[in-house]
């Protein structure tokens, strides 16, 4: 390795008085506007930071309160679905049923056999009951189970014509005419 021997000089600048170096002042100023620049735009970013971390915790309050307002629904079907199971019958239907309650009388009404509903209905059409039906002479008796056979038998027919022509008129008018006639 060479090592030169020739010093060289080194220039120190001489402070100058403002205003007397034009370029000294145009970076002077040209930092300051990069400075405020800076500034603007991290005072910028914060705030968009701010409004990002706004929007997000409005976002999970509300959907907070979503979820309670499906609890407290939830909560009330509940408590309605209890009231309901052991509410009592109103005083105008409670002489239909022998039990007290819609849910004794839902229980009685599923535990008969289709027959024995197809019956009910059949009196009800009438508008004879079975304890009306029972005190009849044996002659009348004999009149009322005729006709409910006859309507029974109507009644089968009805559903073996529906069951071969079910496929093409499926919810056609004439199909819930015929069901809306057979009840």
């Amino acid at each position: 390795m060479l090592v030169s021997a020739n010093k060289q000089s080194l220039m120190t600048p001489i402070p100058k008085k403002p205003g007397e170096d034009p370029t000294a002042e145009a970076a002077a100023g040209l930092q300051s506007a990069m400075l405020q620049t800076l500034q603007g735009n991290v005072q910028a970013q914060t705030a968009q930071v701010q409004k990002s971390a706004t929007q997000n915790a409005t976002q999970q309050v509300s959907e907070a309160s979503k979820i309670s307002d499906n609890v407290d629904e939830a909560f009330a079907k509940t408590r309605v679905g209890l009231q309901l199971t052991y509410a009592p019958l109103p005083t105008d239907a409670q002489g239909k049923f022998s039990g007290g309650t819609a849910t004794d009388a839902f229980k009685e009404y599923m535990g008969k056999t289709p027959e024995e509903r197809m019956q009910e209905a059949i009196l009800e059409e009438m508008g004879l009951t079975k304890e009306e039906v029972e005190q009849m002479p044996p002659e009348q008796q004999q009149a009322v189970a005729k006709e409910m056979a006859d309507r029974m038998q109507d009644k089968i027919k009805l559903a073996q014509a529906e069951k071969e022509n079910g496929g093409s008129e499926k919810g056609s008018p004439q199909v819930v005419d015929k069901f809306l006639a057979s009840l």
